[in-house]
C-alpha cells in the first residue's frame, strides 16, 4: 500500500493503470479522459473561508448516483437516543468489551456498532457518540457511509483494511484513521477485531493549535497519510449495498456495482490515518504538571474559542522527571467528559481493573483521579528520572458536551464493572493539624 503524506494538504491522484486520467487546468470538463465521469464530494460548505473550505473532485466509472432507493435498515444497538435511560452521574468503567466468535456469529463493522454514550443530535449538526466496534468476518459487497458526521476510528485488536473511494488504508492498533463525513468505506478483518470510534456531528477534526510551544510538536503534520487512487471496475449482478447512516438511523440500497470505482481524484477532502507513536510528547521538566491538554492529537472546534467539541488524547510512553511532585494523573473534577479507553499496557494511575479493550467515563464534574494503591505508591516513592507508560497506550475523548449513556452501556453490555467505585474506597486520612 501507498500513501500521500500531509494533513488538510491539497492532494492530486491517479490509478497508474490509467495515466491522465486527472482532468487538467479545470475540474469538470464537457468530457473527462477515458470516459470517466466527474463528481465533487463537499465537506464544507461552499461559501466556507478559504482556510475552513473542504471538497475534493472524483473522476470515476459512474457517479454515485446510480442506486436503487434506500430502506430502512435494522440498526442493531447503534443509536443516538440519549433518553432510553436515565442519566447516571457515576464514575463507570467497563470490562473489555466481548467480541462474538464466528462462525456461530457472525458479525462485520456496521452489524458490530454498539453505541456506548453521546450527546446532541445529528440533524441539528452539534454532538458527538461514542461507539464500540466489535466484529468477527468482512464486509462483502458492501459499504458504510456516515451522512451525519466524521469517524475516527481506534483498532484495539486486529488490523483493519479499510477500502474507500480514495484507495486503501492498513489500520492496526496504535494507530488511528479518521473516515470523513459522506466517504464510503468497507472494513475487512482477519479475525477476531475490537476498537473504539469518536463521531462527531457539525465540525471536522484539525491539529491543535501551538500557542507557545511554537512551531513544532505534539502530531506533525507530515505524518498524517492518506490513501492513493485505486479502483476496480466489477459488476455485482447479485447487488452491491450502500449503507447509510442517516440522522442517527441506518438505511440500504441496492447497486449493481462496486461503488470504488475512482479512477482518479484531487482535493483537501481524504481520508486519512496516523501513527501514535509518531506524536512529539511535550511533558513538565522542573516540577507539577502540565494539563493533559498537551497530548491532544486532534480537536474537532466549537464556537467558543477554546472549547472543544471533542479532543482526541493520548497518553504515551514518555520520561517522568518533575521534582516534588506526585506525578500520577491528579485527582479532579472537570466541566468536560472524559471517556477513556486503552489500546494496549497498563494505564500508570489504575492498573489493575482498567484493562485494554474496556473502558471508562468520567462525567461533566464526577470526580475522579488514581486508585488507593496508586496513591500510596507515588506518594512514597523515591524521585528520579523513570519512564512512564512504556507498552502503553492509553487514550481519551474529552468533550465540553454533558453525555448519556446508552441502555445498552448500562446493561444489555453485561461488561459495566460495578465495583469500580471501590478502588478510591481504601483512601484514608493523613491529615495532621500539628505536621506542617
Amino acid at each position: 500500500l501507498q500513501y500521500m503524506s500531509g494533513f488538510g494538504n491539497e492532494h492530486v491522484s491517479e490509478d497508474p493503470r490509467c495515466p491522465g486520467a486527472l482532468p487538467e487546468g479545470q475540474n469538470n470538463p464537457q468530457v473527462c479522459p477515458y470516459g470517466l465521469y466527474a463528481e465533487q464530494l463537499s465537506g464544507s460548505a461552499f461559501t466556507c473561508p478559504r482556510p475552513t473550505n473542504k471538497r475534493s473532485w472524483l473522476y470515476r466509472i459512474l457517479p454515485s448516483v446510480c442506486h436503487k432507493p434506500f430502506k430502512p435498515l435494522e440498526e442493531g444497538h447503534l443509536t443516538h437516543d440519549w433518553d432510553e435511560i436515565e442519566p447516571d452521574p457515576n464514575q463507570l468503567r467497563w470490562k473489555p468489551f466481548e467480541i462474538p466468535k464466528a462462525p456461530q456469529n457472525k458479525m462485520d463493522f456496521v452489524s458490530g456498532l454498539h453505541t456506548l454514550c453521546g450527546a446532541g443530535e445529528p440533524r441539528g449538526r452539534n454532538g458527538i457518540a461514542v461507539h464500540i466496534f466489535v466484529c468477527n468476518t468482512s464486509m462483502i459487497d458492501r459499504c458504510l457511509y456516515n451522512s451525519d458526521g466524521d469517524f475516527l476510528i481506534v483498532p484495539q485488536q486486529g488490523k483493519l483494511l479499510i477500502t474507500t473511494e480514495f484507495g486503501k488504508m492498513l489500520v492496526e492498533p496504535n494507530e488511528i484513521c479518521v473516515i470523513q463525513q459522506g466517504m464510503r468505506f468497507s472494513v475487512e478483518v482477519f479475525g477476531e477485531t475490537r476498537g473504539y470510534i469518536l463521531e462527531v456531528y457539525g465540525a471536522h477534526f484539525e491539529l491543535p493549535d501551538l500557542g507557545p510551544i511554537g512551531a513544532n510538536g505534539l502530531a506533525n503534520p507530515r505524518d498524517f497519510l492518506v490513501p492513493v487512487a485505486w479502483y476496480e471496475d466489477r459488476q455485482v449482478p447479485g447487488g452491491y449495498t450502500v449503507i447509510s447512516k442517516y440522522q442517527g438511523k441506518l438505511f440500504a440500497a441496492q447497486q449493481d456495482y462496486s461503488p470504488y470505482n475512482v479512477v482518479a481524484w484531487h482535493g483537501n477532502y481524504t481520508p486519512y490515518k496516523y501513527h501514535l507513536e509518531k506524536f512529539m510528547v511535550i511533558n513538565a521538566v522542573a516540577f507539577d504538571h502540565a494539563d493533559p491538554s498537551i497530548f491532544t492529537v486532534l480537536t474537532a472546534k466549537t464556537t467558543r474559542a477554546g472549547v472543544a467539541l471533542a479532543d482526541f488524547v493520548i497518553f504515551p510512553p514518555r520520561w517522568g522527571v518533575a521534582n516534588n511532585t506526585f506525578r500520577p494523573p491528579y485527582y479532579h473534577r472537570n466541566c468536560m467528559s472524559e471517556f477513556m479507553g486503552l489500546i494496549k499496557g497498563h494505564y500508570e494511575a489504575k492498573e489493575e481493573g482498567f484493562q485494554p479493550g474496556g473502558g471508562s467515563l468520567h462525567s461533566m464534574m464526577t470526580p475522579h483521579g488514581p486508585d488507593a494503591d496508586c496513591f500510596e505508591k507515588a506518594s512514597k516513592a523515591k524521585l528520579e528520572p523513570e519512564r512512564v507508560a512504556d507498552g502503553t497506550m492509553a487514550f481519551m475523548f474529552e468533550s465540553s458536551l454533558s453525555l448519556a449513556v446508552t441502555k445498552w452501556g448500562l446493561q444489555t453490555s453485561n461488561r459495566l464493572d460495578k465495583n469500580y467505585y471501590k478502588c478510591w474506597e481504601p483512601l484514608k486520612s493523613h491529615f495532621n493539624p500539628k505536621c506542617k
